[in-house]
């Protein structure tokens, strides 16, 4: 038998005064125990994975109340339960229990303690998988069921609606739907283009002030490699965007340049029309500040890269209370999350990328698998698997799927690896012209647009009557 431990910690009640942005949600942090390996009898090893849970919304008189159950993905649960109040408001007007599951080898699920990530024993990656993940799901469900047959809707944003839409296709019998909001389940070889993701970013830049936005981006690579080119250029540019370590070599101006692609992604992601801390302390329509500093197209270098600088600050340093940017993550709190992800996509998680600098903002990158698999067996031991999801839920062969909402916004970059068109009328794809990575999934805002005040509203009408029907 694998017994929970349950903790008793009530976190950020709810709070008088505060804006909808600002609300915090309460719960009760919890331990289920699960088998290290689901699909061994061998191994009976098993370890602690949290969950978050209310039952504040359930009518206690109802003993077939819904739980409203997320499917965690790629790190601390809490941050997603911070980040998800539509999970809350739902569960408000419909009387469900929420929970909030941390993904194992994230957060405080680690299998092996602080041993998991050691590099000297690359078996402890062995049971990280996504199959492990979702059994883990259905085991804590079942134990919260008690042997009721609740109702049960899954949600997740990014991957976790990716973890969502395939808890669904692989249990049915335990999930009656799903919200997958921004879920791009068809990010695989063969299924999407690699330069999707690139391509629609670009689009939000040139489209958030003016064109010269992306162009000035477009040009600022070969500056910074210009100015990188002597030991002065280096200092100047260590200067200029305040960088916690300076650039040294060849290797460092290359960690700094994928840093500031990172950094023009995650301003997609999150270009919400509020102040947010989703993946930063940014403001309004992050990215159309940022294209504010870049709005005149610049024909000096010294002045591009002044300029860059500026704009940098946006993500960097918007609070104006950060020492240093951290281009390498050294300093990241959260690096054993960063590393969760990256083993993900030396394993199962394997997302081709790449960009043409002749019809985006990016530098010219191709995608290489040979390459791509050299460098996971060399950090991890691992290698990677490309067509194994395909192979277990099928791509884009989803005639079979039902009860599955997929939400997708085209301001959101992930939007291309994302499920636009309904294979049945089962399915249902709402998309959201005016939203970033999943905007809909976030709680209310008077600064919503309307396609995610509209999309939250059928969205609910969908999973209301998915539990009417239960």
């Amino acid at each position: 038998m694998f017994a929970f431990l349950c903790g008793a910690l009530i976190l950020l009640a709810f709070e008088p005064g505060l804006s909808a942005a600002e609300v915090k949600f309460k719960y009760a942090i919890k331990e289920f125990s699960v088998p290290l390996d689901h699909f061994s009898f061998l191994n009976n090893t098993s370890f602690n994975i949290r969950y978050l849970y209310n039952d504040s919304y359930a009518d206690k008189s109802n003993v077939k109340s819904p739980i409203f159950f997320y499917t965690g993905n790629e790190g601390d649960i809490e941050w997603f339960a911070q980040n998800s109040g539509f999970v809350w408001e739902l569960a408000d007007k419909l009387r469900a229990v929420v929970v909030f599951a941390e993904h194992r080898y994230y957060g405080k699920s680690m299998p092996f303690g602080s041993d998991t990530f050691n590099s000297s024993k690359p078996e402890h990656l062995a049971y990280f998988t996504v199959e492990q993940a979702l059994e883990d799901y259905a085991m804590l469900i079942t134990y919260l069921r008690d042997g009721r047959q609740l109702p049960v809707v899954a949600f997740g944003g990014s991957y976790g609606g990716m973890l969502s839409a395939w808890f669904r296709m692989k249990y049915p019998h335990i999930v009656i739907g799903a919200l997958a909001a921004s879920a791009p389940i068809l990010q695989f070889p063969g299924l999407t283009p690699c330069e999707i993701f690139n391509r629609i970013t670009t689009t939000v830049y040139e489209t958030a002030y003016n064109a010269n936005c992306s162009a000035n981006i477009g040009k600022s690579w070969k500056a910074f490699e210009t100015l990188a080119a002597n030991d002065a250029g280096k200092k100047q540019l260590g200067d200029l965007f305040h960088l916690c370590d300076p650039i040294k070599n060849a290797d460092d101006l290359n960690e700094f340049l994928d840093f500031l692609e990172d950094v023009y992604g995650n301003l997609a992601m999150a270009n919400y029309p509020y102040n947010s801390t989703f993946l930063a302390p940014l403001p309004p329509n992050p990215v159309r500040q940022l294209c504010f500093y870049l709005k005149d197209l610049h024909q000096k270098d010294d002045d591009l890269i002044k300029s860059m600088a500026s704009a940098l600050a946006v993500y960097t340093n918007y609070t104006g209370t950060e020492k240093c940017v951290d281009y390498k993550y050294s300093k990241s709190g959260d690096t054993l999350d960063n590393k969760g992800w990256d083993i993900q996509t030396c394993n199962q998680m394997v997302m081709p990328f790449c960009s043409n600098s002749s019809d985006t903002m990016y530098r010219t990158k191709d995608w290489n698998l040979k390459d791509f698999t050299e460098k996971c067996y060399k950090k991890y031991q691992l290698t990677p698997k490309p067509y194994d999801i395909e192979l277990r839920y099928g791509g884009n062969n989803l005639e079979a799927v039902s009860n599955i909402i997929f939400s997708n916004g085209l301001l959101d970059p992930w939007s291309g690896g994302g499920v636009l068109q309904a294979p049945n009328n089962q399915v249902h794809v709402i998309i959201l012209p005016e939203g970033a990575h999943h905007l809909d999934l976030r709680q209310s805002n008077p600064l919503d647009p309307p396609s995610v005040v509209d999309a939250r509203q059928r969205e609910a009408a969908i999973i209301a009557g998915w539990i009417n029907e239960a």
